[in-house]
């Protein structure tokens, strides 16, 4: 399978809004990685290469992933009864000792599908699922099979970014999401990233920038304009998103059903190559998604 799909996860963050326009900047490659990936939407929305990588530091996620991959019906099986119901959210989320693997993914998934934002960080993973708006259950299992078939042949790390960016193949294209400069995004991650690992990100790719292509997004900061002066691009890009998002992407409300404004995402892209040249995109200009 190699359709454009929706990201399988609810995640804080994440750049389902900005699709077009990152897709639009990269460049021909064989090898695509993300040191960061999150909820996946780029990778997702993308068609898949001869090598694709995918790392996060966040071990539940990657586990998640990895029987989304590896045992697709196991865990359609292990949700097949659950209903979206704010009691069961309590339960999985403070009650439920998982005794394997994927024990482990059927709660991750349970709670991200049913959380405010898909918000995972414990201390910040309140009920926000709504049947106007969010995926049903009985649609979680198709949601599964659909993309474990995207995530055949994909390689999956669970290791620090710097290893993953010093260990890229030469040539590789990387698509770089770190957490916001700026943003209070403890709240959000359960994983947190330092003021020293902005500058570790940047000091790995300043060394590895001859060998290999990077797109990263960022809060348009100052401090990270001045830290990737070197790099060939920099330019301010804007779409509309709401971090209120839910699953229904037409709808933009919060999670009483109320509506809500969008809001402007205002990043800053940086690139080490001039994607102003690029000849070929990788997708056909319209992405055909497939919505629960």
């Amino acid at each position: 399978m190699n359709k454009a799909i929706n990201s399988p996860f609810r995640y804080a963050g994440g750049k389902f809004y900005a699709r077009k326009l990152i897709l639009e900047c990269i460049p021909n490659h064989n090898c695509y990685i993300e040191p960061f990936v999150g909820g996946g939407s780029i990778f997702f929305a993308k068609n898949k290469v001869q090598k694709n990588i995918l790392n996060d530091i966040d071990p539940d996620l990657i586990n998640t992933y990895l029987m989304i991959r590896d045992k697709p019906n196991e865990l359609v099986e292990f949700l097949k009864d659950e209903q979206a119901l704010k009691e069961r959210h309590a339960w999985y989320k403070n009650e439920f000792k998982p005794s394997n693997d994927l024990e482990r993914a059927g709660r991750w998934y349970y709670l991200n599908r049913t959380s405010y934002s898909g918000i995972m960080n414990p201390k910040n993973c309140y009920w926000g699922y709504g049947d106007k708006y969010s995926m049903r259950p009985e649609n979680w299992g198709r949601n599964i099979l659909r993309t474990s078939l995207k995530l055949q042949d994909v390689q999956f790390f669970n290791i620090d970014f710097e290893k993953i960016i010093d260990q890229a193949p030469d040539n590789a294209f990387l698509f770089i999401d770190p957490p916001y400069f700026n943003a209070d995004q403890d709240k959000f991650y359960t994983y947190s990233f330092c003021h020293d690992d902005h500058l570790r990100l940047q000091q790995c790719l300043l060394r590895n920038r001859h060998r290999l292509k990077f797109l990263i997004t960022y809060d348009n900061s100052l401090e990270i304009r001045e830290l990737y002066q070197w790099a060939h691009t920099i330019v301010d890009k804007e779409w509309n998103y709401t971090i209120n998002r839910t699953d229904d992407q037409t709808k933009y409300k919060t999670k009483e059903g109320q509506k809500t404004n969008r809001y402007k995402g205002k990043e800053i892209f940086i690139t080490n190559y001039d994607f102003a040249i690029q000849n070929e995109l990788n997708f056909n200009g319209n992405l055909e998604l497939v919505f629960a």
